[in-house]
């Protein structure tokens, strides 16, 4: 019964894994098959860039999923850990995102290059997510403000009010 959280998650990833390989070659047999042989005559050195940067974005979140979800093992051969848990959030989810996006972005250029765009949103999410990270260091601006007579003579009714003594109320019998 040792370990069997272990095992678990181990047969998740793996199968996790597997599927993430499947999606991967599907994309790129069908991006291939319909690109490159049926619609051979528009297939110029533009789709082999395409094609060569989807292959290395599929290449690196690939890797880094597959060094995430490797178990680990004890010197006699045990299983100690059965790897990163792939349905958790944080950078784990990203590297699913850039996968996801990468697929589409594969299969929806048969149709049209305008959807080559569309790889605009994972920088984009990037500084989303870093001007929020940096917005926490910028100071706030409140802090230099005049104060005018109407709101200081609140902001002391309020501090008055709360260094008053405060009484309960208790019922007597």
């Amino acid at each position: 019964m040792a370990n069997q959280g272990a095992k678990k998650r181990k047969e998740e990833n793996t199968r996790h894994m597997a599927n993430l390989r499947r999606l991967i070659i599907a994309c790129n047999v069908i991006y291939i098959l319909v690109r490159m042989l049926i619609f051979h005559s528009s297939f110029t050195w533009k789709q082999w860039v395409g094609l060569l940067l989807t292959s290395v974005a599929y290449f690196i979140p690939y890797q880094q999923l597959d060094q995430m979800a490797k178990p680990a093992y004890a010197d006699d051969g045990d299983l100690l850990d059965g790897g990163f848990d792939m349905s958790t959030g944080g950078i784990c989810g990203y590297f699913h995102d850039v996968i996801y996006i990468t697929s589409f972005v594969q299969l929806t250029s048969i149709i049209s290059e305008k959807f080559w765009y569309t790889y605009f949103v994972i920088p984009a999410f990037g500084a989303y997510k870093s001007f929020g990270f940096i917005r926490g260091f910028l100071p706030q601006g409140s802090e230099g403000e005049v104060e005018n007579e109407k709101t200081r003579k609140k902001r002391e009714k309020m501090e008055k009010k709360a260094s008053r003594p405060k009484f309960a109320k208790t019922r007597n019998r």
